[in-house]
């Protein structure tokens, strides 16, 4: 059956108002279809983010709590003397090298140390104050001591690092 004439073809009785309700209803599911398009490509590109989300920052708890070990095998590193290196130095070796691919895993997930120095200035977004002192010879807002370093995750702060900062000297 061939339609040229929409009239003809919804039958000989069809009045205007109809063909007016039929192109409403037409362009009403135009529209809802269109919303639908939008919603499902909405929801592919929400379901991207938070994938990416999850890759990336999916191991921050476990990140965060592997953290102390660093810190205890930085503090032990950094306390040892000439002598002990000399005694013991296979161990000695051996807690260095348990640091180093502690930090290499760390650096494969996307986790990058903060290392500020004395000197720096004191930055609230990625350091902690532990305490403030006056410090003659130092400004306003200077680190004058690191107690921890600070770790970020890809581009999220994951633990800022512990500094005492200098006050205004007296």
């Amino acid at each position: 059956m061939e339609v040229d004439d929409p009239i003809d073809f919804l039958g000989e009785d069809t009045s205007e108002e109809e063909i007016e309700k039929l192109r409403a209803e037409r362009d009403d599911m135009r529209d809802r279809f269109m919303r639908a398009m939008a919603d499902a490509e909405n929801s592919r590109k929400r379901s991207e983010r938070d994938r990416k989300e999850a890759e990336n920052y999916g191991g921050s708890k476990l990140a965060r709590d592997m953290l102390p070990v660093f810190d205890n095998l930085k503090r032990a590193v950094d306390t040892i003397t000439d002598e002990q290196r000399e005694a013991q130095a296979a161990v000695i070796e051996g807690i260095e090298l348990t640091m180093r691919e502690l930090l290499n895993v760390f650096k494969k997930h996307g986790i990058d140390a903060l290392a500020p120095e004395v000197g720096d200035k004191f930055d609230p977004n990625v350091h902690e104050a532990m305490f403030e002192a006056a410090l003659p010879g130092t400004k306003a807002g200077d680190i004058i001591q690191v107690m921890n370093v600070g770790f970020m995750i890809h581009d999220r702060l994951l633990r800022p690092a512990q500094v005492g900062v200098s006050s205004t000297p007296a």
